[in-house]
């Protein structure tokens, strides 16, 4: 991953929408060996190798080892507090804004040390984006909420945030919707109207990772499907964290599941294994709701 480029240089929109993967149904069977991870067969994008995270001397997480595939969807779940939004703001250092935070371990994107003391930030940031639980639209136009970050970046001719402003909202399936509206404030468009232009400012800039932290918890389910449909599309071009509380919507829109629990990484495998045959009792007992 090369951080120095500055101005984006999206891929070619598919012109063909990728249907959504079937859910997969809940049918888990008893396996007593824990696994300590997965052997996969793509391409590694985020290596994570022995991490741990304290805020001040509480333990939050403890030894996580995983890899995450390039182009794919990994969801992460568990129970509140179990640390999967913790470990998901690892990977673009957005903890580097809470005092007292210590990370050891390594996590790497591509052949960069996210944990580099020296990594400048705001670059890394540029490629590992981000879309929160709660869609945080600037109080300025549409256009100019995608634009940002490309005027961020310096990009000051007209013709440039055009083309990017348009190819990412139609990246994120919204174009259509507010195409004539694109002057309009941002506040006044709907909770998952708000979501997908969050995605389209993400995107706009480029990224190679797209983390999503519960993106879907505070839509209906119309916006809900619509958000999990762009995820789908989306992992063509970009690799995808997700973390959810959904059983339903992690077996949906992910290729890898990891089941997290007080910190600890408990279960990674397929989405496919991981809700019709974990190896750990305590995923079975997780993924089927007898608890969390």
């Amino acid at each position: 991953m090369d951080l120095s480029h500055p101005i984006p240089n999206l891929p070619t929109p598919r012109k063909e929408r990728k249907p959504m993967r079937p859910e997969v149904p809940v049918q888990a069977q008893r396996m007593p060996t824990p696994a300590r991870g997965v052997a996969i067969p793509v391409e590694e994008k985020i290596r994570i190798a022995g991490l741990s995270l304290h805020y001040g001397t509480a333990q939050a997480l403890y030894d996580l080892t995983m890899s995450i595939p390039r182009n794919r969807v990994t969801a992460f779940i568990g129970p509140s507090g179990c640390g999967k939004s913790t470990l998901l703001r690892c990977i673009n250092r957005m903890n580097d804004l809470i005092d007292g935070v210590r990370v050891t371990g390594e996590l790497r994107v591509d052949d960069v040390d996210v944990l580099d003391p020296q990594l400048d930030v705001i670059a890394l940031r540029k490629h590992v984006g981000m879309v929160f639980q709660k869609s945080n639209p600037f109080p300025k136009s549409i256009y100019e909420n995608v634009a940002y970050g490309l005027r961020i970046a310096g990009v000051t001719d007209r013709k440039v945030l055009d083309e990017v402003v348009e190819r990412s909202l139609r990246r994120a399936a919204i174009w259509d919707e507010i195409k004539d509206r694109l002057g309009q404030s941002a506040l006044g468009l709907s909770g998952g109207q708000q979501q997908r232009l969050s995605i389209a400012r993400a995107i706009a800039v480029d990224p190679e990772v797209i983390l999503m932290d519960e993106p879907c918890s505070a839509l209906d389910p119309i916006a809900t499907a619509k958000i999990e449909e762009l995820i789908a599309e989306l992992s063509d071009a970009y690799t995808i964290v997700i973390v959810t509380h959904n059983m339903q919507q992690a077996a949906r829109t992910s290729h890898m599941t990891a089941f997290f629990y007080l910190g600890k990484l408990i279960e990674y495998d397929t989405t496919e294994t991981i809700f019709t045959n974990p190896k750990v009792q305590q995923t079975e007992e997780y993924v089927t709701g007898r608890f969390g």
